[in-house]
């Protein structure tokens, strides 16, 4: 299984609201949330880890870089994006072909909910991608996942959906080409959200399963981090 990391963002709201480390290096169990991230994924038995990562964040690539000289799968492209979308684009050309789990820096979950999905999804022949959800909604602009019987996703709505209880974790895995190549029409029709690369997902009729995790939260806030840590020291 391959993995990839969008860790492009300039983390301009954390930085006015006082916090000191670029996001992808913030503390978190010890460790940077980037390198948190990458440990997972190595624990997971990642045939390569991609990881995007802008051009302003010198002390991140340097700190990427440093690690890439004691784990070779580690692959990075150093490249300043207008979007999420976009930047997703730019690391898709570092992915191998075949099964792949992308989440930006700041998604947080529990490892072991993690390593379940992966594993469900490394050992599923059928579907075209599993997408993490989550029935935790602390997000200013959730996205509402509607679901069939069998947990196969229907729709992706900005606004909560009748009977359905999950939003989108920020955790997407898929299969390339075909996703990648939905990717680039979405980037040659002037997308750039990755809310409306989903809905194309669906749109193409691709399966894309629902896999509930028990929590996930993103670090948008400086108010944001001690929930995270709170959340995961909770399990030690």
């Amino acid at each position: 299984m391959n993995y990839a990391i969008i860790a492009a963002g300039n983390g301009s709201r954390l930085a006015a609201e006082g916090v000191e480390y670029p996001k992808p290096l913030v503390p978190m169990c010890g460790k940077p949330m980037i390198g948190r991230l990458i440990d997972i994924f190595a624990d997971c038995g990642a045939e390569s880890i991609s990881v995007i990562v802008n051009e302003e964040m010198t002390e991140v690539a340097r700190y990427l870089r440093a690690r890439a000289e004691v784990l070779p799968s580690l692959r990075i492209a150093v490249k300043s994006t207008p979007s999420s979308m976009h930047s997703f684009h730019e690391v898709a050309s570092l992915l191998p072909s075949g099964k792949f789990i992308l989440t930006t820096v700041d998604t947080i979950f529990r490892p072991e909910d993690f390593r379940r999905y992966a594993k469900a999804f490394e050992a599923d022949d059928a579907a075209d991608g599993f997408m993490a959800v989550t029935d935790y909604i602390d997000d200013e602009k959730p996205l509402y996942i509607g679901v069939d019987d069998d947990m196969r996703i229907t729709a992706f709505s900005d606004t909560p959906l009748p009977g359905q209880r999950y939003i989108s974790g920020g955790i997407y895995g898929l299969r390339s080409p075909q996703a990648i190549d939905i990717l680039q029409g979405c980037i040659a029709a002037g997308q750039s959200r990755m809310r409306n690369y989903q809905r194309a997902l669906v749109a193409a009729g691709l399966d894309l399963r629902a896999w509930p995790f028990s929590k996930i939260l993103d670090v948008d806030h400086a108010g944001d981090i001690d929930k995270a840590r709170q959340f995961l020291n909770s399990e030690l």
